[in-house]
């Protein structure tokens, strides 16, 4: 068997460094759990994008499956850890280690050309969870795959079926791109520092055909969780330049209730009604 990474905090310790809480750093510290998120991303090989290689921990079974592996790491005093550690893997091209916001990069242009299946993966930290999954919906057309360790009540809102209490906006967003599944809960205890809350994987399979994220259909899922009290009628008033009347007959023309709230409706259902108001709004 590989001889296991020291801990992160030893890692860490051993170079002078601390976690920093304005990153929301928390370092995978359970190697077999490391391995699980990898077989989940690469089950038969392919290229991978990581975000936020932190100390290397998913890096190296990523490496272990992939063809190819690019790892973006934002702190500045991470990426030589990463650099040196994996020294035979950069020089032999199979990694590239790239000091970037991931917030800022673009999945699509680093995994074009690289060997598929092509997935976007990491353990995503809590605060700027949001953006990066705006940036997995965004580039779901050039994925194979986006596996993420993410915040266990994001996982749940993530996966939430219509009219759950778990169901909203980003539900909707991002199962308009994905097929999103929760494949592990991951218990505090895992991560170095040990953050408040529990975690889980969640596995997102880009649709075949996804729904068009319009202006017009981003509109109405907003509006419509706004005040998620607020029956749709009043959710909607003016929402796509519809006056009264015409959102009156858009609604009808949809098929959805006006009587009823937001998070009744699907994903083909706010589809379904921005696609027909764009038509009676002209």
């Amino acid at each position: 068997m590989p001889e296991l990474p020291p801990s992160p905090k030893t890692q860490l310790s051993l170079r002078g460094l601390t976690p920093k809480r304005h990153f929301g750093q928390n370092f995978l510290a359970d190697a077999g759990l490391s391995a699980r998120i990898a077989e989940l991303a690469l089950p038969d090989g392919g290229s991978a994008l990581e975000l936020g290689a932190g100390l290397g921990a998913l890096t190296r079974p990523l490496l272990a499956r992939a063809e190819h592996v690019i790892a973006v790491e934002r702190d500045r005093d991470l990426v030589p850890a990463l650099q040196e550690d994996f020294a035979a893997e950069i020089a032999a091209g199979r990694l590239q280690v790239l000091e970037a916001d991931a917030k800022s990069i673009a999945p699509g242009e680093l995994l074009g050309a690289l060997p598929r299946p092509r997935v976007l993966c990491g353990n995503l930290p809590y605060q700027i969870t949001g953006p990066l999954l705006e940036l997995a919906v965004h580039s779901a057309s050039g994925l194979d795959r986006a596996v993420f360790l993410v915040q266990l009540e994001v996982a749940n809102r993530l996966s939430a079926a219509p009219a759950s209490a778990d169901y909203g906006a980003l539900s909707v967003f991002t199962q308009a791109a994905f097929a999103v599944s929760r494949a592990l809960v991951v218990r505090r205890g895992a991560f170095y520092p040990q953050p408040g809350v529990d975690s889980a994987v969640v596995v997102l399979t880009p649709h075949a055909v996804p729904t068009p994220e319009t202006k017009t259909f981003a509109a109405f899922v907003k509006a419509a969780f706004a005040q998620r009290r607020k029956q749709l009628s009043n959710a909607w008033r003016g929402v796509g330049g519809l006056s009264p009347e015409q959102l009156v007959e858009a609604a009808r023309a949809a098929e959805i209730d006006l009587s009823a709230r937001g998070e009744t409706l699907a994903v083909a259902d706010f589809a379904r009604i921005a696609e027909v108001a764009e038509r009676v709004r002209s």
